[in-house]
């Protein structure tokens, strides 16, 4: 083939490799409802951990024959850009566009090591303004409105069919009914002029959420049927959501991806995002799964912030880390951080073994309670916008990362993180006593999922915690994460003699849960209240308990909406 020809190829190349991973991406994704139905939780697990690893396959295949089929590093510039012409020519129509566009980008990133960014020959910005609303008939379905409230229920749940009966069906509507009854007074009710439902269902764990909108002359409220399994097998209707703090939470950065079939992605998260005002768009393409994508509209955010901000980057609040070097912009939702280059002597570990650590987090299901956090090479930032305080502390601790390249400080390897107030400024700065319980309380039960998930979160010190707008504790420190099978829980040993500990034989792996009490947290106000709430996290056999249930692989349910607002079952 000519040379004048091959920009065109290697661009149907990069656009077939997309097509065919997203086919694969699909086909995962479409076996949610069967995996749903059949209660197989643990291939479900396995499901989401495959899927996650299709864009690094994916990538990896095309580069591979990309190299094959040209001398890379012997194309000039105009080869580049003929080649993101010709590959914009092929997005016309395509229905995952945006998403294709992140692919190209990361064939050009892998290319070039991430040392190319350059509009002329990637996407910097997307290539289309995306209109919403142009095809969101694809994406939803709408329910006649004139009928009881019943009778709408009714039609729903023949749109949506299962293939497993209902545990009481009849109970199940009425309980929707009461509930939407006691949501909306009877002119409200009156006056809804639909009620729009996404196509796809969203699974996650062991639920399964219908979600969609109440559409109102004067609001719009949240639509949500969540949906569980008993295992018999039965659906059971286990809530209806119309809260946007309960829709916002079960879309938390917090969780697990969705499986949801989104053949229209840029219209469903624009869809989702009329829901969740307050989400960013790519907090949404996160959730749903194109994490991928979502980092590079994190970018397009990050620049388009950087350009209507004048505030300079400076260390984050709070007590700094042994092993990471955290800092932000105190305008902008994210913290950065990075691997420091030497570690304090308390902590036996390398470099690699904090990247495995949260490579482990990114295949394991969060349950609500580790912040998902997105891996960066080669990161750019405007070098007259770090604070000099905080340029002098990274060249201190993580020069081995950084480069100044003219105006521009880039940053080898980091990771971007979303911003939460960190638990111990919290607690020195809250002083209502029913926050400061409920706090407490989050953190015992964020330990106790964290661990029910088959983590063992290692170092609990309450600053490795985060606490969210909405109360929710957050572990956000991994450097010392295992699994639960990788530690020895064991008693302290009861006796009268000062020096016993001094003589105790302890091996690497063994822990004592009787000494938590002492540095989770600091004041003795603190300790008490979590001492009552959950003492038994200080017991040896608290941990062993869970260490047998995660040892047999069972699989938890926890429901991420308020637990007041569940319907009653009685099942027979």
């Amino acid at each position: 083939m000519s040379d004048l020809g091959l920009p065109r190829k290697v661009a149907y190349l990069i656009i077939s490799s997309f097509d065919k991973s997203y086919r694969w991406f699909t086909r995962i994704t479409r076996g949610a409802q069967q995996r749903f139905e059949a209660a197989q939780w643990k291939e479900t697990q396995s499901a989401s951990r495959e899927r996650i690893t299709i864009y690094e396959q994916s990538l990896a295949d095309a580069v591979a024959e990309i190299y094959h089929l040209i001398e890379v590093h012997q194309k000039d510039d105009a080869f580049w850009q003929q080649m993101k012409k010709n590959y914009a020519r092929l997005l016309e129509g395509h229905p995952q566009f945006e998403l294709a566009e992140t692919f190209y980008n990361s064939v050009i990133g892998r290319i070039f090591k991430h040392r190319k960014i350059d509009d002329d020959v990637m996407f910097m910005l997307p290539s289309r303004c995306f209109l919403p609303g142009q095809d969101r008939d694809k994406i939803i379905n709408s329910f006649d409105t004139t009928t009881t409230v019943k009778e709408m229920y009714v039609s729903i749940f023949k749109t949506y069919r299962f293939n497993i009966p209902f545990e009481d069906y009849e109970r199940d509507l009425q309980h929707l009914e009461t509930a939407l009854r006691e949501r909306l007074n009877r002119e409200q009710l009156a006056s809804v002029v639909a009620v729009e439902l996404l196509k796809p269902v969203f699974y996650r764990g062991k639920a399964a959420y219908m979600i969609g909108r109440i559409c109102m002359p004067e609001e719009t409220l949240p639509f949500v049927i969540a949906l569980q399994n008993n295992e018999s097998p039965a659906l059971f209707v286990d809530a209806l959501l119309t809260d946007r703090k309960d829709l916002s939470v079960i879309f938390g950065f917090a969780r697990s991806y969705f499986m949801t079939d989104t053949q229209y992605p840029a219209e469903t998260v624009a869809f989702l995002q009329e829901l969740l005002p307050n989400k960013k768009h790519f907090e949404l393409y996160m959730a749903l799964g194109h994490f991928k994508h979502g980092k590079t509209v994190f970018y397009r955010n990050f620049l388009h912030h950087l350009d209507n901000s004048d505030d300079h980057f400076e260390a984050a609040p709070g007590i700094r880390g042994l092993v990471m070097m955290v800092f932000h912009l105190p305008s902008y939702g994210v913290v950065f951080k990075i691997i420091k280059d030497e570690f304090a002597e308390s902590k036996k570990i390398t470099r690699e073994h904090v990247k495995d650590c949260y490579r482990l987090v990114k295949m394991t299901d969060r349950v609500g309670r580790m912040a998902d956090t997105h891996e960066y090479v080669n990161f750019r930032f405007p070098l007259n916008r770090i604070s000099p305080e905080l340029l002098k502390e990274l060249q201190d601790t993580c020069a081995s990362s950084l480069e100044i390249c003219g105006e521009e400080l880039v940053i080898k390897h980091m990771y971007a993180e979303r911003k939460m107030t960190p638990l111990n400024l919290y607690l020195q700065q809250e002083t209502d006593p029913d926050k400061i319980h409920n706090a407490i309380d989050e953190l015992g039960l964020c330990i106790k999922q964290i661990a029910l998930a088959n983590i063992f979160p290692g170092d609990m010190l309450h600053k490795n915690f985060g606490i969210t707008r909405h109360g929710r504790v957050i572990f956000y420190d991994y450097d010392e994460i295992c699994l639960m099978s990788e530690r020895n829980f064991r008693e302290l040993p009861k006796s009268d003699d000062p020096y016993v500990l001094d003589t105790l034989s302890v091996a690497p792996n063994d822990v004592f849960p009787e000494q938590f009490e002492h540095f989770i947290v600091g004041k003795k106000q603190f300790k008490d209240i979590l001492k009552e709430l959950h003492g038994d996290l200080m017991t040896p056999a608290y941990w062993r308990e869970v260490q047998a249930i995660t040892a047999k692989g069972e699989v938890q349910n926890f429901t991420p909406y308020n637990p007041q607002i569940r319907f009653a079952r009685n099942p027979t």
